[in-house]
């Protein structure tokens, strides 16, 4: 099922007013394979007819359902680990000791798709940080998807999916095992609020954040939408606060009022002194 230029133009223009995410000229292939199951739920026969169908028609649920088709939901537990880390050696110990007498601890993380990311980080509260189950933790998701949300939310996966980055101490410890899927125990699932936030839109309302997770996302934005989100990121977090990004982005040249820490092997950042 192929598609012509007009129509991935269309595509591209929908996804970038929509989504603030910026699909580049190779992108075609993506788009086809990913448009055809939609295609076989709406019941037409290309995507021509799709998109024909829906030039004309308000934003709707099938425009949406594009949108999410197209954005990359790649992850995988404790991705690269030296965040995760840095989390347990120094960030973590440090925010502990600085917030003991509220008590309290605000985590974001932004992008989330289908939960392997915040799961990681609840884990690993409950296997280093027990002091904290008497704490106000809350450990905040979300994602553009409401698919992806729906899945992150049952904590299901697959063989391969289960494999990626998770030690097999913990995946026998944490997760349930029937018919080929692995579920995560409901103590680690309730721990996660999954929330929809479509980042190049209006943010919903959020606690302050002591750690925000925006983690292999802004490599998708065009650099206007990069430093809308990162001030919005800034304005969120607490003033001494981290931001995680992914290993190929960066604050600079977008947000000077960021500066990079090194930790071991793991770069976050923190907000500059005013």
């Amino acid at each position: 099922m192929t598609i012509n230029r007009a129509d991935f133009e269309w595509v591209c223009k929908l996804v970038r007013d929509r989504a603030g995410v910026v699909l580049s000229t190779d992108k075609a292939y993506l788009v086809e394979s990913r448009l055809a199951p939609l295609i076989k739920d709406v019941g037409v026969s290309s995507i021509s007819q799709l998109i024909a169908q829906l030039r004309p028609q308000p934003f709707n649920d099938i425009h949406r359902r594009i949108i999410e088709a197209m954005v990359t939901t790649e992850t995988s537990f404790f991705r690269d680990n030296c965040p995760f880390d840095i989390l347990k050696q120094y960030i973590l110990p440090e925010l502990i000791q600085q917030r003991k007498t509220r008590r309290v601890l605000n985590i974001w993380s932004a992008a989330c798709s289908s939960g392997q990311e915040p799961y990681s980080i609840a884990i690993l509260l409950d296997e280093h940080f027990p002091e904290l189950f008497a704490w106000n933790v809350q450990l905040i998701a979300s994602d553009i998807s409401h698919q992806i949300l729906d899945r992150a939310r049952q904590g299901c996966y697959n063989q391969q999916e289960i494999s990626r980055g998770l030690p097999p101490s913990l995946r026998e410890k944490y997760f349930q095992h029937s018919s080929n899927k692995w579920q995560i125990d409901a103590q680690i699932r309730q721990r996660v609020d999954f929330t929809h936030v479509n980042l190049a839109e209006n943010w919903p309302s959020m606690p302050q954040m002591d750690i925000i997770f925006l983690r292999n996302v802004l490599i998708y934005f065009d650099v206007r939408t990069k430093q809308t989100i990162l001030t919005k990121a800034r304005q969120l977090l607490q003033p001494d606060g981290y931001l995680f990004l992914g290993g190929g982005e960066t604050t600079l040249n977008l947000d000077p009022a960021f500066k990079p820490i090194q930790l071991d092997k793991a770069i976050c950042y923190r907000l500059r002194d005013r």
